[in-house]
């Protein structure tokens, strides 16, 4: 693996940028799954559909915009969908999930209809459906450590914040906590991390990236900061081992990380029940 490592390129970045999404995600995953808001992920990854379409779209018919990435437009359109969610929950504050069916059933059928009306484009489609990590190119990767700066310095400068927010708001606000401020801050952050781990897991897939490590982690940590700690790690022998599976056996990287994510998920929560179970009997006999 390392001598592949060092003779080809494109390896070299897909193993940067699936170390820096396997922090990110879970990271931002952590305080979504915490709030109840973690299908929030798949709604931001369906309207960043309908701005990488929108993107190629342009770069179809601007020929000053071929070489830019379509990627960058599906960062502005989650970004903008990310607004409207807080927006959206201020207003519906009674009915705030309502966001989520807003956004999600809009970015698909945004995304639908430009790609009905380009025709056709010159790139692989679903390469952003499905994922394709060992196609990251340049930029791709530029995009991904400015969304992995963004998103450790949010969570380092603000973590007592969100960490209040996320489970007692009104505690949070009555204490001087910026609610509004951070909110705001945290979606956009939420947006890039999304958009950027879309070219490891692609758009249908990228929730379960979010989420999976977070659910193991979950079952073993027994405080917030060990869910943390645990979650990305989970994410990156997620990541490490899919991306090594997909290599070697020629599978859709995307799908095998999930599928590992899958598989560490499945043998957490059976070991902690076979452990849990076993411990019982011990006490039985001990009785």
């Amino acid at each position: 693996m390392m001598d592949m490592i060092l003779h080809y390129d494109f390896m070299q970045r897909a193993l940067i940028a699936g170390l820096i999404i396997g922090v990110i995600a879970p990271m931002v995953g952590l305080f979504l799954v915490v709030r109840r808001l973690s299908l929030i992920a798949d709604a931001l990854a369906h309207v960043t559909l309908s701005g990488v379409a929108a993107g190629l779209l342009l770069q179809k018919h601007v020929p000053l915009l071929q070489s830019w990435n379509p990627l960058y437009m599906g960062m502005g359109f989650s970004a903008g969908a990310a607004l409207f969610v807080e927006r959206f929950r201020h207003l519906y504050r009674s009915y705030q999930e309502l966001a989520i069916p807003v956004i999600l059933s809009g970015g698909v059928g945004l995304g639908v209809v430009l790609i009905s009306a380009a025709d056709g484009f010159n790139v692989d489609v679903a390469g952003y459906l499905f994922g394709s990590i060992l196609t990251v190119g340049p930029s791709d990767l530029t995009a991904i450590i400015t969304a992995g700066i963004l998103a450790t310095a949010m969570v380092i400068l603000f973590y007592k914040e969100l960490f209040v927010l996320s489970f007692d708001e009104e505690a949070a606000v009555f204490s001087g906590v910026p609610r509004r401020r951070i909110h705001l801050l945290f979606s956009l952050v939420t947006a890039l991390v999304i958009t950027a781990s879309i070219r490891v897991v692609g758009i249908l897939l990228v929730s379960g990236l979010v989420t999976l490590p977070v659910a193991a982690g979950l079952q073993l940590a027994s405080s917030f900061r060990q869910a943390l700690f645990l979650s990305v790690l989970l994410a990156e022998v997620s990541v490490l081992s899919g991306l090594a599976a997909a290599f070697y056996l020629d599978w859709a990287s995307g799908g095998t990380i999930i599928l590992v994510s899958v598989l560490i998920l499945l043998l957490v929560t059976g070991g902690k029940r076979l452990f849990q179970t076993l411990a019982k009997g011990r006490k039985i006999q001990e009785g």
